[in-house]
């Protein structure tokens, strides 16, 4: 059974300094009286809005960084929260894992204000491919479901949008320079989505998308071989060399770094397939972690073969 406790202040603060702040609005024994476990954390303003989520492995700790936080630059949004909040509501938990999950879930149903990588980039992105014989479409959104209409085959999501934005940026290039890039208009009718991208291209052989098919689902880096001999093809290529080298050394990093691990916590998981929905990725790796902890625990625990 899990409790909640929230501290809450209607009295207008009258001091400036952080830590005088804290101990008149959240009360001078709040640091003490916290347990020195997870929790999640909640600011909220007079209205009962959430200002920010937050999640620590040690609650008590965390309170006191906000408590002692500086002019530094670095502490400016723990000012800011101190300064704005009227109260402040605490969550234990029994493991970070429940934290984790439970900041994870708050952040995306609420979409507070002062989490600048929730409201957005905590939306984790996905890389859609499809088309047809003539067009290949290439695809970077966290909004999978605005799609469907081009019945694209996705993958994903990710935990870092800037690599899987870097990724598609590479996919776009070495694509572009083994086919044609399609002009805007010729692209299927579609809703323009903030954040999102759609790139279509041509005379893009049949061994190619399917090479890159592979490698988007995990399956290994040498999926990256046909798309580096269609390079060697393109006189254009060879006079890029150095920026080609580059991309395709970036889109290894991005299958070491992210497309593979995805790949191996669905199959540990036995999941079929190559995506995952945003709101069970976090668990899908959780669960995988603590698999592996859980199976090292038993090896080590055994006796060693006579």
């Amino acid at each position: 059974m899990h409790c909640r406790y929230i501290v809450d202040t209607t009295t207008p603060c009258r001091y400036d300094h952080t830590m005088h702040q804290f101990d008149r609005k959240f009360g001078e024994r709040l640091i003490e009286d916290s347990p020195m476990t997870p929790a999640v954390y909640l600011f909220k303003d007079r209205q009962g809005a959430v200002l920010y989520v937050g999640k620590a492995g040690n609650i008590r700790r965390r309170l006191q960084q906000y408590r002692n936080a500086s002019r530094r630059k670095v502490h400016r949004k723990m000012r800011a929260l101190v300064r704005e909040a009227s109260t402040l509501e605490i969550m234990p938990r029994d493991s970070e894992r429940e934290a984790l999950l439970l900041e994870n879930e708050l952040i995306r149903k609420l979409r507070p204000p002062y989490n600048e990588d929730g409201t957005w980039d905590f939306l984790y992105p996905a890389l859609g491919l499809g088309g047809t014989e003539k067009q290949v479409l290439l695809c970077f959104t966290t909004h999978v479901d605005a799609w469907k209409e081009l019945d694209l085959k996705w993958f994903g999501v990710f935990k870092s949008r800037r690599r899987a934005l870097a990724a598609f940026d590479a996919l776009v290039y070495v694509l572009k320079l083994i086919g044609h890039i399609e002009p805007v208009r010729h692209l299927p009718p579609h809703e323009r989505i903030r954040g999102s991208r759609l790139t279509g291209f041509r005379q893009v052989p049949t061994e190619v998308v399917a090479s890159l098919e592979r490698y988007l689902s995990g399956a290994g880096p040498d999926a990256l071989v046909p798309l580096t001999y269609g390079l060697l093809e393109k006189p254009v290529a060879r006079l890029s060399a150095s920026e080609v080298q580059r991309n395709i050394r970036f889109l290894a990093h991005f299958h070491e770094q992210d497309l593979a691990p995805l790949r191996a916590a669905m199959e540990s998981a036995g999941r079929p397939g190559t995506y995952i929905p945003q709101d069970e990725r976090d668990a899908l790796f959780l669960a995988t972690d603590e698999r592996i902890a859980d199976n090292k625990d038993h090896i080590a625990g055994e006796s060693p073969v006579q």
